[in-house]
């Protein structure tokens, strides 16, 4: 469910264009409980013993987190373990779709706002 940006000046589309796009672009929506933003990271990490390789540069890992944002700003990062690693993969992409269907449906709103035509 890939959407692209922008492709036709919404300003060019009738009405009933406009709310048949909307339509479509509400339909494509998947389950809301696969929801999960954030984004995955990897990085090495120091165990901290005296004489370990990653004492000389040489980190364990790389180890997969998600980087959560934090209410207040900034981010947290959560390890995701191996099994996890595609599903959560999925599951940020499938919520950078909604999230562009959700700004593209915006868009329609508003230039059906602008026509007085908005319902």
């Amino acid at each position: 469910m890939r959407h692209k940006a922008k492709e036709t000046d919404l300003s060019t589309l009738s009405i009933g264009e406009l709310r048949q796009r909307r339509r479509r672009l509400a339909r494509t929506f998947p389950d809301p409980e696969a929801t999960l933003q954030g984004a995955l990271v990897a990085q090495g990490r120091r165990c901290g013993k005296a004489g370990c390789r990653c004492t000389q540069g040489e980190l364990h890992g790389p180890y997969v987190y998600v980087a959560l944002a934090r209410p207040r700003g900034g981010s947290r990062l959560l390890y995701v373990p191996e099994e996890f690693r595609d599903l959560v993969r999925q599951q940020i992409a499938m919520t950078e779709d909604v999230a562009a269907a959700l700004a593209a449906i915006s868009e329609i709103n508003i230039e059906l706002l602008a026509r007085r035509a908005l319902k």
